[in-house]
């Protein structure tokens, strides 16, 4: 006779107690899942995902206290390889961007309908990074505009070799081009990006990823 699959243990972090009860009524009312524990805050979570090394969490981010993004860093710090996966009302893009950069595996907003969050846990389980459509979209438009610059080619050499802290005859030596070219080149850059400084210049494309 085969063997049923082991069920997927899922640690649920949320404060909104009838969300809470509903995620954790879908989870072990659902065939291959189980709730593993449920926490309303980020301290008692980390202590108990920690104890309990759950497959997948569900992290809200707005939670009294600590935040979920924080919530998620501390975690991944102790339990590196544990998938946690956002579920909140927050779409802002820097929210998005800080819990992905934090560890989170996917990101869904509270809207999804509970199939798609059940099929999201066996993704994150697959080695998947599932995203409402919404945010895949954001993340999506965030990389197209960081590509968007107005820059040339030689300009972007230019800063590229600028933000290794090389002198200006340094980097006229290693593209082959004079100091004045050089010069050149970065009056242009700062130009476009809109800056007035060397170390300006380098903040920007640094925070803009354009090197």
């Amino acid at each position: 006779m085969d063997k049923k699959p082991p069920l997927i243990s899922v640690a649920i972090v949320e404060d909104d107690d009838d969300i809470r009860q509903s995620l954790a009524v879908l989870i072990d009312g659902t065939e291959g899942f189980m709730c593993a524990n449920t926490y309303r805050e980020c301290w008692e979570a980390i202590q108990g995902v920690t104890a309990e090394t759950p497959d997948v969490v569900l992290m809200d981010i707005g939670l009294p206290g600590m935040s979920g993004i924080e919530g998620i860093r501390r975690i991944k710090d102790r339990l590196p390889d544990l998938d946690i996966l956002v579920l909140t009302v927050h779409e802002n893009d820097e929210i998005v961007f800080e819990a992905l950069c934090a560890g989170a595996c996917g990101y869904l907003v509270k809207e999804t309908p509970p199939a798609r969050i059940l099929e999201a846990i066996r993704e994150v389980k697959r080695g998947g990074s599932p995203m409402s459509t919404q945010i895949a979209r954001m993340v999506t438009n965030s990389f197209q505009r960081k590509t968007m610059h107005p820059l040339t080619t030689r300009e972007v050499e230019v800063l590229d070799t600028l933000c290794k802290g090389k002198s200006y005859k340094m980097i006229g030596e290693s593209l082959f081009i004079s100091e004045e070219t050089v010069r050149r080149h970065l009056k242009n850059i700062y130009k476009k990006l809109e800056v007035h400084s060397k170390s300006e210049a380098v903040a920007k494309a640094l925070k803009e990823k354009i090197v």
